[in-house]
């Protein structure tokens, strides 16, 4: 075994332990901040021999950029970020590492550190130059973390054209031997609105057509219980199509309900991506049970497609009763990059060598992620983690979850494939 190959394996070894040591840190958000995991991620990279910057966008909500070379300088380089606000704890039992944190994010975050390390203890090159973000805030929007960074020091990102962090690139279960592993190349967008009913106070005793809370209720239900039609973009047509052919069934998308239906654990996990959505989350109105107040108020967590905003904002105002006015309160873009070029041929490569029974595919992410704010740069942004996982753990449950865990050999498979990416990349 060469002295390459020795580094690697203590790679895929000391992976672990740095996502254990990152889930130990307290970055609860918004109860906690990120600075003292930023220190230790900064001190980590500068026992490596990486320099890095620490930036405070307020007192302790801390980020660490750095840059390393790449071989090929005129290329433009490639951005690969994770966020560090999550919460404590950390411990291996039955072969994961559990605490909250270890899927959402510090697990990727941890094979960036040992990849990092890595290529700069045994002197590899990466086929480009990288910029590793380790970034504040991502839970709460990114104020204070990617969107500050955007809009306060975009040089740090200059000649960047492509970026990777969370939102895909994980495995999902087809059957008991093969794999999708979803590469995010689309988001929805985010339409976060509060809505707010004016009426005619009055005595509960009395008569009222002018109830606010009666108006706003109605409105409410009227949204609640809408359902969106099918909007087949690009990204979840071709993992529909992929997933059927591996199925050996057709899709017809003529008939999606009838198709979706041969499509076994796939169909539910495509459900929430298939269409705009909007779902009554708040209300708050009154103080006493016999006073009709004259105003109530309540929040809705709209999501629209990419290229489907407008349906979304037309279909909620047409439910609306006159009575009825519309305000946001968080209003983000949704975002599309064509699942083509060298980026995504490397990603789908790592995967398949890593992984023989694993199949690529584009994925469009329900949320949304840092890459919101990095897309406003001109960077094209996907979500990959080269994250393997048993087929019986269902990944998508354990986000922000009081049993969040990530299986160990999954962090060792990561830098294995975040190895090669770099690398090829």
């Amino acid at each position: 075994m060469n002295t390459t190959d020795t580094q690697h394996t203590f790679a895929e070894e000391e992976v672990v332990g740095l996502c254990q040591e990152l889930i130990r840190f307290d970055t609860s958000n918004p109860t906690s901040d990120e600075r003292a995991c930023a220190d230790w991620v900064r001190a980590k990279l500068a026992e490596a021999g990486i320099d890095s910057e620490l930036i405070e966008s307020a007192p302790g909500r801390a980020n660490v950029i750095a840059r390393i070379a790449g071989g090929d300088p005129t290329r433009g380089a490639l951005l690969v970020h994770g966020h560090l606000d999550v919460v404590p704890a950390g411990e291996i039992r039955d072969g994961y590492l559990w605490g909250r944190g270890a899927i959402d994010m510090k697990d990727t975050v941890a094979v960036m550190l040992a990849t990092a390390r890595h290529f700069a203890r045994t002197g590899t090159v990466p086929s480009r130059d990288l910029v590793l973000a380790f970034l504040a805030d991502e839970e709460a929007g990114g104020k204070f973390g990617g969107h500050w960074l955007v809009e306060h020091r975009p040089e740090l990102f200059e000649g960047v054209t492509e970026a990777i962090g969370e939102g895909g690139g994980f495995s999902f279960a087809l059957d008991d031997d093969r794999r999708l592993y979803p590469i995010e190349n689309a988001q929805r967008g985010m339409a976060w609105m509060e809505l707010t009913a004016s009426g005619r106070a009055g005595h509960g005793s009395s008569p009222n057509d002018e109830n606010a809370v009666t108006d706003l209720a109605e409105s409410l239900t009227r949204i609640g219980r809408h359902t969106f039609p099918i909007r087949l973009i690009e990204p979840v047509r071709e993992l529909l199509a992929e997933a059927a052919r591996l199925y050996g069934v057709d899709f017809d998308e003529n008939d999606i309900e009838g198709s979706l239906a041969k499509l076994g654990p796939v169909a539910d996990f495509m459900q929430v991506v298939l269409r705009n959505s909007a779902n009554p989350t708040m209300f708050q109105a009154g103080y006493q049970t016999n006073v009709i107040p004259g105003k109530a108020t309540a929040r809705v967590d709209g999501r629209f497609l990419p290229g489907h905003e407008q349906e979304l904002i037309d279909t909620i105002d047409g439910l609306l009763l006159p009575s009825v006015r519309r305000e946001w309160v968080n209003h983000d873009i949704g975002m599309e990059t064509p699942f083509e070029g060298p980026l995504v041929d490397a990603m789908c490569a790592a995967v398949r060598a890593e992984d023989p029974d694993g199949h690529p595919v584009p994925y469009c992410n329900p949320g949304g992620t840092d890459a919101k704010a990095f897309s406003k740069l001109g960077i094209r942004c996907f979500g990959f983690k080269g994250l393997k996982l048993p087929h019986d753990l269902d990944y998508g449950r354990l986000f922000h979850g009081v049993d969040e865990r990530v299986p160990l050999d999954g962090l060792r498979f990561g830098v294995r494939v975040m190895t090669r990416l770099w690398q090829t990349c």
